[in-house]
């Protein structure tokens, strides 16, 4: 069934008191804008972003992220909310994002949510008590002995392995922010796949969800993300880059995010500009693996092929 089929019968079937709400999942490159603005024209629909690097003003080519031409008049929200120095949780995107989701129903319209951040979605679906992870003290312990012992950064590199877009936000030297986010991470993990009535998410009662995700095969993606470095090249990431080093510290998280931190390097004369092309490539085609793997460990999930 094609996406226009799925959503034309799932909204001849919302149940009464329940919001509409259409989530396209799906890697970085693989043409969730094209889609999602084709699919909210014909439904009459506003999209809101769940990409967490999109949240920031002035990051735009790095962030791959859509402009005025390309939205076509369709309104989007959630992009470019906070300066790259500014601080934006899961917290904030689920309050603002269902501040969003009542609006646009109220005006009798349809909100998709669109994006590629699996802990942005899944906070509005699963409708996670964010921030009620109690502490955790022998983690921390543990976790703080790894710190004397092996360095701070070690234990960063957990939390990323964790979830690397929460670890983007926050410096590796701070250790306590690192602690608290392994903490947090690991029990919204464990709590999605828990029966447990007490966990800290379940399934959010207020909406009728649609989800369906886009699917290609690897070697194709991998084009594509190969193909969309080589054109954020060529339409300014390194200028891009060179401005926001000019206003902003380099170790903020946003700046550590791919494509920023690999042109930095370069601008630094840590390495040649096609190393940190290939790096991009690379890091980039590993982090659309990671996306896929937290995907398909979502439930009720369409698949369509691109």
């Amino acid at each position: 069934m094609n996406p226009e089929d799925l959503i034309s019968s799932f909204l001849k079937n919302i149940p009464k008191e329940k919001i509409p709400l259409i989530v396209l999942l799906g890697p970085t490159a693989s043409g969730k804008t094209g889609l999602s603005i084709k699919l909210a024209k014909k439904f009459n629909g506003e999209i809101i972003s769940a990409d967490s690097r999109q949240i920031y003003k002035e990051m735009d080519i790095g962030t791959a992220k859509i402009t005025k031409k390309e939205m076509q008049d369709i309104p989007h929200h959630l992009i470019d909310v906070v300066l790259p120095n500014e601080n934006f949780t899961t917290f904030d995107f689920k309050k603002l994002a269902e501040e969003k989701i009542f609006d646009i129903y109220k005006r009798n319209k349809i909100p998709f949510i669109i994006g590629g951040t699996g802990l942005y979605i899944r906070a509005i679906i699963e409708n996670f008590t964010l921030g009620a992870t109690p502490p955790n003290w022998e983690l921390r312990k543990q976790l703080e002995e790894e710190a004397s012992q092996y360095g701070k950064e070690y234990v960063w590199e957990k939390l990323k392995a964790l979830d690397e877009i929460e670890a983007m936000k926050i410096h590796p030297n701070n250790l306590r922010y690192v602690i608290r986010g392994i903490e947090r991470v690991g029990s919204l993990q464990m709590a999605v796949g828990s029966e447990n009535k007490n966990s800290c998410s379940h399934k959010n009662d207020k909406y009728h969800i649609l989800k369906f995700a886009i699917d290609w095969p690897r070697e194709v993606l991998y084009d594509r993300i190969n193909k969309r470095v080589d054109k954020q090249i060529e339409n300014g990431l390194i200028e891009e880059t060179k401005y926001l080093l000019s206003k902003y510290d380099r170790n903020l998280p946003s700046m550590s995010s791919l494509g920023y931190l690999q042109i930095a390097k370069f601008l630094n004369n840590e390495m040649t500009l096609d190393e940190a092309k290939d790096l991009l490539k690379k890091e980039t085609r590993h982090y659309a693996k990671r996306q896929m793997t937290w995907f398909l460990k979502e439930k009720e999930v369409v698949w369509i092929n691109s």
